[in-house]
């Protein structure tokens, strides 16, 4: 009896035991994406060849005390290094873990590296080479705390890698990834039962499905093995388990009447698939075919297994498309697969809840580091079921006809259709001509996550029908409180980007990459009575973003424009903005600081300030915050001496609840006239605290 252990994708430890134990291991038990054993040789080879859920099998040679690298390099020296492998083989040690003393992996496979060289120099007066690239022997070291485990790689290569799969799709699973799945959907011990993968991309599942209703060993046809050059292999074994396996196959694919369909939209994995099979010799029992997974041809008449891994996306602006794909697909299994089970893996439990299916089971698992789901359903009788989210549809379809005739009559081409309107769906809704950006808010305390999470699954499946778009062309977004200088940070790299025109001002804007996306629309009439009053004047951007309100007042005749921002990027932005307007001079300056600072060392004067503040900050020049409500006062006076008699200060802000200081601000020889109702426009009518403005001049 030998002691092995075998390593395993972390979350499947449990369905490994009970494989190991149904191939004849003994004293199985289970660690932390490990499971250790012991094994007669003839049961490890057949374990090697059967073991659908391991992805190597290691021969445990000795453990030994390691507390620190002189102590490991001597205790790996005291094996006797020729009873496991010939000098005249190559090797390589593969290291794991650590502890206090060695901490770098490769350093602790450089000393065990030097033992074993050194042992057999002292042995024999002979050393093996050393090889990276072509080892016949591969040596496994696992350290944990003091105590390492030495070991011989009995399998050799990943065993996930069966053979079959030479080429793959974009967003491989691993073949004992998808055995996994095949084991916790119930299907093996139906394998009679057809199986469908409508996503089937390289094959994957279909093939190793098919492995097993032909009780046909996974490994069987691997022509290089980590035991094959070991001092101890025992070559008779081996052939027997091989020649057993090979008898059980030849049954298997003979007797076999099971089903099995792939179906994937990209042609070119599909070709892949079939190569797989036909290497795998599975082929003749599979029927591949090309096609969207929504337009499956009905099923097989007996209920039978899906069992897929559906494209679940990497970035959150990929989540409104998936959305439609996997709502249109729980329609489709409750219309056609009545009495059918399905299983889906998963990343993102948005996706799952779409399907509006109650899982019966749900396991956790790991597709490399990825986490992922693994959702098991029982569809039963009752057809699509009820529309939810009609409530937000019927107000989404009331807002939009609203406003289409101002829309039309302004000639606006992004605008806001809906501003958390009804409490149970508390998202904004944004359209930039074709595009359509959703900004999540925090949902109350007295809403379950799962609930909001729900409701904004109601939204995205509904803003394509009602505002006649494409799933594709919709960008979620979540609102949370920027802090310092997040606000300047991005969310992604997709650079999403459009011109829009707002009243004869073009504007870039990207709608994925930032919160925001490089226009706030609630300013729309600010900008323009910007434009209507700038003519001749010098005017002044303060907290500036991306220069929009100096656009306007450099299509409106501004004698000079000043814009400053601390963020470069934004900057940079307000300067593209200039270019695509074909508005170019020294007479338009950009300007990088802090602005609170900037204003102290300012030593001009404008004839038209705009300033939109943020509600808090930290700068270097107060002594400990900014806050607007607290120090506009202090704005003012700074604002009131680079303000030229008869020029006035566009004063803004999004503070709920600000109240302006009346009298401080006529202590200070100002005037100040509210126009926040002036300033918005119909798309916010609705949301009165969008943001509050005036206009402040010098008292007469």
């Amino acid at each position: 009896m030998k002691r092995f252990y075998a390593a395993v994708p972390k979350g499947l430890e449990y369905l490994l035991v009970d494989e190991l134990k149904a191939l004849g291991a003994e004293s199985v038990r289970e660690g932390q994406a490990v499971v250790h054993f012991e094994a007669e040789l003839s049961t490890a080879y057949r374990i090697c060849l059967w073991s659908r859920l391991a992805s190597r099998v290691v021969l445990v040679l000795a453990e030994v005390s390691a507390k620190t690298a002189d102590e490991l390099y001597e205790n790996v020296k005291s094996i006797f290094w020729p009873a496991v492998f010939s000098h005249q083989q190559e090797f390589m040690v593969d290291f794991h873990g650590g502890n206090r003393e060695i901490r770098n992996s490769q350093f602790g496979a450089l000393k065990v590296k030097d033992a074993i060289v050194d042992a057999f120099v002292e042995e024999s007066g002979t050393r093996p080479s050393v090889s990276r690239t072509t080892p016949t022997i591969k040596i496994d070291c696992a350290l944990r705390a003091d105590k390492l485990l030495v070991g011989l790689n009995f399998s050799g290569a990943p065993m996930h890698q069966r053979g079959y799969r030479l080429e793959t799709g974009k967003a491989p699973l691993r073949e004992n990834l998808a055995a996994a799945i095949l084991y916790r959907s119930g299907w093996v011990q139906h394998t009679d039962a057809p199986l469908i993968d409508p996503f089937c991309g390289s094959g994957t599942v279909v093939i190793e499905a098919a492995l097993m209703a032909t009780d046909t060993a996974p490994l069987l046809h691997r022509e290089h093995w980590g035991f094959a050059f070991w001092a101890g292999h025992q070559d008779n074994l081996w052939q027997e388990a091989l020649a057993e396996a090979r008898v059980r196959s030849r049954r298997g694919m003979q007797q076999c009447q099971t089903k099995f369909f792939g179906r994937d939209i990209n042609r070119r994995v599909l070709a892949l698939a079939k190569e797989n099979a036909e290497r795998a010799g599975v082929d003749h029992l599979i029927q591949f075919e090309g096609g969207d997974a929504l337009t499956m041809p009905l099923p097989p008449a007996q209920p039978g297994y899906v069992v897929s891994n559906p494209p679940y996306g990497e970035r959150l602006g990929q989540l409104p498309m998936l959305l439609h794909l996997y709502a249109a697909l729980g329609r489709q299994f409750k219309a056609h697969f009545a009495n059918w089970k399905v299983s889906l893996l998963c990343s993102e439990p948005m996706l799952l809840s779409a399907l509006r299916l109650k899982a019966d089971k749900q396991y956790k698992l790991f597709n490399g580091a990825l986490e992922v789901q693994l959702a098991n359903y029982q569809i039963g009788e009752g057809g699509s079921g009820r529309v939810f989210g009609e409530d937000f549809a019927n107000r989404l379809r009331k807002n939009r006809k609203q406003l289409a005739k101002w829309v039309k009559r302004e000639a606006i081409e992004c605008y806001r259709v809906y501003d958390a309107d009804l409490p149970d769906y508390n998202v904004a809704v944004d359209c930039y001509q074709d595009w359509v950006v959703v900004q999540e808010y925090a949902p109350p305390k007295s809403i379950s996550p799962q609930k909001a999470q729900q409701r904004l699954i109601d939204v995205l499946l509904h803003l394509p029908e009602v505002l006649e778009i494409d799933p594709e062309k919709i960008v979620l977004k979540t609102r949370q409180q920027q802090k310092g200088k997040e606000q300047y940070q991005r969310m992604a790299e997709r650079e999403q980007q459009l011109q829009v025109r707002e009243y004869g001002a073009t504007f870039l804007v990207n709608l994925t990459d930032y919160l925001d996306t490089g226009l706030f629309l609630d300013h729309r009439l600010a900008r323009r009575y910007i434009q209507e009053h700038a003519r001749d004047k010098d005017f002044l951007n303060l907290f500036a973003y991306t220069g929009s309100a100096s656009v306007h007042a450099a299509l409106g005749g501004a004698k000079t424009t000043t814009t400053v921002d601390m963020s470069k990027t934004y900057l940079r932005w307000a300067e593209d903005n200039f270019q695509v307007n074909r508005l170019r001079g020294r007479q338009h300056r950009f300007e990088q600081g802090d602005c609170l600072a900037w204003l102290t060392q300012c030593d001009q004067q404008f004839d038209f300030i705009f300033i939109d503040p943020p509600t808090f900050s930290n700068s270097k020049r107060m002594e400990q915050t900014f806050d607007v409500q607290r120090d506009h006062l202090w704005l003012m006076t700074q604002l009131k001496r680079l303000l030229r008699p008869g020029g006035e200060i566009l004063f803004s802000n999004n503070k709920r609840g600000f109240k302006l200081d009346d009298e401080g601000v006529a202590q200070l020889g100002l005037t100040a006239q509210n126009i926040t109702e002036q300033t918005r426009s119909p798309d916010f009518a609705r949301n009165k605290h969008i943001h509050n403005a005036w206009l402040i001049r010098h008292a007469q």
